[in-house]
């Protein structure tokens, strides 16, 4: 039918007021899902309530676009419009910073379905065979920005807004002002915007019609990250939202008619404004027998909120040719060929940037790591140099180069594309791990001021947090002045960072004698919070982790709720221990053990970690820095510790023999040693270490058959 009510109309909300609080409807949400799938008609809603001069500006602006529509005759020339799309990723380091290859995969599901491309539309039923059209409207990443600066067609901007999507114009701005390429309006007559963001207020997506009123803040669209292509978050069962926005963008309806609530039975009073689209009241599941307004409804239409859409009708298709045709919203403009040249949309864009991926950037000795090309935007010739790989150059596009002998190299690429070249240099970008030292290893951060400077001991994965991931802090530590800290307190969502180890050589030894032991405090923010501590091992130097081989929740870590930033005293340390015990942990034996803390964070408090060590024997609660003591060295204590440079070292011998008294920093390293001709019984000895600087040192007593090694603070 080709009835429409224009009073009725659907549209977004505008920068300008201020939105309301909205609740979730599941009967206007597809079957299965938690957000409703479109909310053009309920933010209309909004802007006639809060701006209703802005409101009766677009009334207008649609009533002169319905007057063109009528007016319009399509001839089927096979003109092509090509329109200049550029996607902004509103993230806050969570997954909603969705990949480049993700939106990339969007815009071809987009052309694959706007040229017919798309296979299961042979598949429609058979009162609609014949039916699927081509709408002969492609669409292509913006190469160059409003300033003329070259890009990939893709923004990313960090922001807590993000979360907040009741207002997207708020989220609009945002990215407007602090995007990566370009801070300034993006012209909605130059580039189809489309925002990507954790939250839009309840929609999987909206837009608005075309409309002269509010610019870019009412001609964009904004889409959920994980309604975007089919890969990365997104799904199969998603990807064609954006498909469904874009015809609403185009002047499309849903095929029931201006409203966001499909399956009332009052839709079939209302339409759409196509001929060629039954009358229906609209669906969110697949029933392809849907009939309530009389004929058969076309619930295979993009512009249904089914799950198997897979068409639009001629009729869909010169209406949106028309639109596109008309200077309402600055349509008219997008396409024209000098405004493609403009914004780079062409066949051939310019080369902006050379640019590339590792699968892996630490490695052990004789590893490969395998290189991605991502440079843009058109490539056709490549010159890499590796830096302690073999190969030591490469001209193919995704290389593979092996690393064979230890230490940090730079990678280069020079990207060109016949009539330009661009070069990037990534310093200390690859690091190949020296073998692994033996057990016992202990690492309490006491010698370093941040992980980078561990000299590739350590390395830490934020999760593309800011300020959010582990860290060297000296606020607190279980033994010493310093630990690793999670500044999870000032963090909001969830997202996931890593402590990772360099190897370390188990390889000479054996099941159910090795301990790997570790202190944690941890306060939650919130009685409800949920977040996890996991510790995985790797065999393979970090190629596979498997599942995690401890794992505390939140619950576990502490019952107690703190609301403001937390610092733990020495009471609130705890004790983990990992035995290896069972022949599924034999497969870390090996001479490139390595393991991570994950710290799968959600709004809770601070966590902090110290006290790794990994030793020989039963789980100790003690720091062990060797065998323990088999017998004839007993009853040692240390006092008075903490000391002000003298400490005294009390021990038992069962009988007379040398015993070995060794002196190290917490890095292990040997400050003094000195044999003591001991005697039977007891037997105290005197240390001076009023030459030491302040700090956590640790002395060791050795003889023939056995060594025990205690700690002290020097003041």
């Amino acid at each position: 039918m080709n009835r429409i009510v224009v009073g009725i109309s659907s549209f977004l909300l505008s920068t300008t007021i201020v939105s309301a609080q909205r609740v979730f409807n599941p009967q206007n949400a597809r079957d299965g899902e938690t957000v409703e799938y479109c909310h053009q008609h309920a933010r209309l809603s909004e802007l006639q309530q809060t701006n209703p001069a802005a409101y009766q500006q677009i009334m207008n602006d649609q009533a002169a676009l319905e007057q063109y529509t009528k007016n319009y005759v399509e001839t089927k020339s096979g003109t092509v419009y090509t329109i200049p799309i550029v996607f902004h990723v509103l993230h806050n380091g969570g997954v909603e910073n969705i990949s480049d290859e993700q939106i990339y995969d969007a815009v071809a599901i987009l052309n694959r379905d706007y040229r017919l491309l798309n296979s299961d539309a042979n598949n429609v039923h058979a009162d609609f065979q014949g039916m699927p059209t081509d709408a002969e409207i492609e669409f292509k990443l913006a190469t160059i920005a409003p300033n003329g600066a070259c890009f990939k067609g893709i923004t990313r901007t960090q922001s807590a807004l993000t979360s907040s999507g009741d207002d997207g114009g708020a989220q609009l701005q945002a990215v407007f002002n602090g995007n990566d390429v370009y801070q300034g309006t993006w012209p909605h007559n130059k580039y189809l915007n489309v925002v990507i963001a954790k939250d839009i207020g309840g929609a999987a997506g909206y837009t608005q019609y075309p409309n002269n009123w509010g610019g870019a803040s009412s001609n964009s669209i904004w889409i959920l990250h994980n309604y975007v292509g089919s890969i990365g978050t997104g799904g199969v069962g998603t990807s064609r939202a954006l498909t469904h926005e874009v015809g609403h963008w185009l002047n499309l309806a849903h095929t029931w008619g201006n409203s966001n609530q499909p399956g009332l039975a009052s839709n079939c009073s209302i339409d759409d404004g196509v001929a060629d689209t039954p009358n229906t009241v609209g669906v969110t599941s697949c029933n392809l027998n849907e009939s309530t307004c009389g004929p058969r409804a076309n619930v295979e239409n993009y512009m249904d909120y089914s799950y198997c859409s897979k068409m639009y009708t001629q009729g869909q298709v010169n209406r949106m040719r028309a639109a596109i045709t008309s200077s309402t919203g600055g349509r008219s403009n997008i396409w024209t060929t000098a405004n493609l040249n403009a914004v780079g949309a062409i066949a051939n864009p310019p080369l902006c940037k050379a640019d590339f991926s590792v699968d892996k950037r630490v490695v052990c000795q004789g590893d490969a790591v395998q290189f991605t090309d991502a440079s843009y935007n058109t490539v056709s010739g490549w010159s890499w140099s590796f830096q302690g790989g073999t190969p030591a150059t490469s001209s193919v596009e995704n290389p593979s180069i092996t690393y064979n002998t230890p230490g940090t190299y730079q990678v280069s690429l020079t990207a060109s594309n016949g009539g330009s070249t661009q070069m990037e240099t990534k310093t200390a970008y690859i690091t190949v791990l020296a073998e692994g030292a033996g057990l016992p290893f202990y690492e309490g951060f006491e010698n370093y001021t941040n992980i980078a400077g561990s000299q590739g001991k350590w390395f830490a994965d934020n999760g593309g947090t800011t300020g959010g991931g582990f860290e060297v802090t000296n606020t607190a530590g279980n033994t010493g002045v310093k630990s690793v800290k999670v500044n999870n307190f000032s963090q909001s969502g969830p997202y996931i960072t890593e402590l990772i180890s360099s190897s370390v050589d188990l390889s000479g030894e054996a099941i159910n004698d090795v301990t790997l032991s570790f202190r944690y405090a941890y306060r939650k923010k919130t009685s409800t919070n949920q977040e996890y501590l996991k510790v995985y091992f790797t065999s393979d130097c970090g190629e596979t982790w498997g599942s995690p081989r401890k794992t505390l929740n939140a619950t576990m870590m502490s019952s107690i709720v703190e609301g403001t930033a937390w610092t733990p005293t020495a009471a609130d340390w705890k004790t983990v221990h990992i035995p290896f015990s069972g022949g599924s942990f034999s497969q870390y034996l090996v001479d490139n053990f390595r393991y991570k803390f994950a710290f799968e964070a959600n709004g809770g408090n601070n966590f902090y970690l110290d006290d790794i060590n990994i030793y020989n024997g039963p789980e100790s609660d003690d720091i062990v820095l060797g065998l323990e003591d088999k017998g004839s060295l007993s009853e040692i204590t240390l006092f008075p510790n903490p000391n002000e440079g003298e400490v005294n070292i009390s021990f038992s011998l069962e009988n007379a023999q040398k015993v070995t008294l060794v002196v190290m920093d917490i890095s292990g390293k040997e400050l003094k040693s000195t044999i003591i001709n001991g005697t039977t019984g007891s037997n105290v000895v005197l240390l001076d270490n009023s030459d030491f600087a302040s700090g956590v040192y640790f002395v060791q007593l050795k003889t023939e058959s056995s060594n025990k090694t205690l700690q002290f603070v020097k003041k």
